[in-house]
């Protein structure tokens, strides 16, 4: 087989991986509706599905990054594909005891795997191939992850909701065993389709374990060998442009995962949508997500990507603010328009903050990547908010976390030139 055959082969297998971790990440809306449901949980417990799967990344970030630098690319991604096939697999066990602490183990190894995957991907697709072509692989591969975003929930809302919402005097009419019966049902909805992601990925692992990886060898600089983690890490932290950057990354994953995860029960309460309805409504807006990304990138041909950065920010919180007016279809189609305006900001942000690291660029990446355990906190804080008002006063949480994304921005005004080099 010759190089430029093994490194398509190569190009191919990496590039499913960026759709792997997006497809699963963008079904956690569908399981937050599901198994509050079926695990009869308010809302806030239900959302401990975002935490227990941005938990993962921000405790495995750095590990596997050190991982892949003793064991490979190649070591770090089959071992990712293995941690993601457990995890998908668990949800069998899961569903068949109903218990929502099994779902969270699985989700958490799941997204284990999905951290390994995502920390070696990014990197090891811009090296297949010529350096000059790297921005361009990276564009592609990370369409998929897009594609992935956009096909997920249709695909949750498609199998995994059944439609049948019982009201609390339906539940209250049902005798124990219907009651359990009914509960258990739903519960195994998530069975067969994620045992089939489970068995999928580990045909990936197969695939990867048997091609011809070229294993990328990098050396340690001298900062890096003569200091600690921990001191390189509290340096790091200590240049302002990092520190805001992780900041931002921070609120906007915890802006964008609870915007998302509570879609589905927005729809429900101020457009009275079923369940199935309101996943497809989720769809179009990681749909217009994935058109806001490509759009914005054409626009960054011809303006100041920090600019563009700091008007989405702004249109975003208008929309938000007139989101806690407006009630019907009209506050849906709002919240569309929020996913289009959220969709240049993971990677504008990573590209500000990470700029001009130099030598410590690869450390700086891992600690903006572990800032997306915002994932985990704003969701439950949102929901929260849900359980004991109303869903009104839970979307004004995301205000917070777009004027800080204006207010990182606007302290980057300065720089003209921006190479975008990550998404998410």
């Amino acid at each position: 087989m010759t190089t430029k055959k093994k490194t398509f082969i190569a190009l191919v297998l990496v590039t499913s991986l960026f759709f792997i971790w997006g497809f699963a990440l963008n079904l956690n809306p569908i399981l937050i509706k599901h198994l509050k449901k079926a695990c009869q949980l308010t809302l806030f417990q239900s959302s401990l599905v975002d935490s227990a799967s941005y938990t993962a990344y921000f405790l495995l970030a750095i590990p596997a990054a050190r991982f892949m630098k003793r064991f490979g690319y190649k070591g770090g991604i089959l071992l990712g594909l293995l941690l993601f096939a457990t995890g998908a697999i668990l949800f069998y066990p899961a569903a068949e005891v109903r218990s929502f602490v099994f779902f969270l183990i699985a989700l958490f190894i799941l997204f284990s795997g999905a951290a390994f995957l995502e920390t070696a991907a990014n990197p090891y697709i811009t090296c297949l191939g010529e350096p000059e072509g790297a921005e361009r692989r990276i564009n592609f591969s990370q369409s998929f992850n897009g594609l992935a975003a956009s096909i997920a929930p249709l695909f949750g809302g498609i199998v995994i909701l059944s439609g049948v919402e019982l009201t609390k005097e339906q539940y209250a009419k049902m005798s124990n065993s219907e009651l359990t019966h009914y509960l258990n049902k739903e519960a195994s909805s998530v069975e067969l389709p994620y045992l089939i992601i489970g068995l999928v990925v580990l045909v990936v692992a197969f695939l990867v374990y048997k091609a011809h990886l070229p294993e990328i060898t990098e050396t340690d600089t001298a900062e890096e060998t003569g200091k600690s983690l921990g001191r390189q890490i509290w340096e790091l932290l200590g240049i302002k442009q990092l520190r805001s950057g992780v900041i931002a990354q921070f609120f906007y994953v915890g802006a964008q995962a609870g915007i998302w995860g509570l879609f589905g029960f927005f729809c429900n309460k101020l457009a009275h949508m079923p369940e199935k309805t309101a996943a497809t409504y989720l769809t179009v807006a990681t749909f217009a997500f994935m058109l806001g990304r490509f759009s914005g990138s054409y626009l960054m041909r011809f303006f100041n990507p920090v600019k563009l950065l700091a008007t989405y920010a702004v249109i975003n919180n208008v929309l938000l603010i007139s989101v806690f007016f407006l009630d019907g279809m009209l506050s849906v189609f709002t919240l569309i328009l929020i996913s289009f305006f959220m969709s240049i900001m993971f990677p504008t942000i990573f590209s500000l903050s990470i700029r001009g690291l130099g030598a410590r660029t690869k450390l700086g990446s891992s600690l903006v990547i572990m800032a997306i355990f915002g994932g985990a906190i704003i969701p439950p804080i949102m929901a929260r908010i849900f359980d004991e008002s109303n869903i009104h006063f839970a979307y004004l949480v995301p205000i917070i976390c777009f004027a800080y994304i204006f207010y990182f921005a606007s302290s980057n005004l300065k720089v003209k030139k921006l190479e975008m080099v990550a998404a998410h």
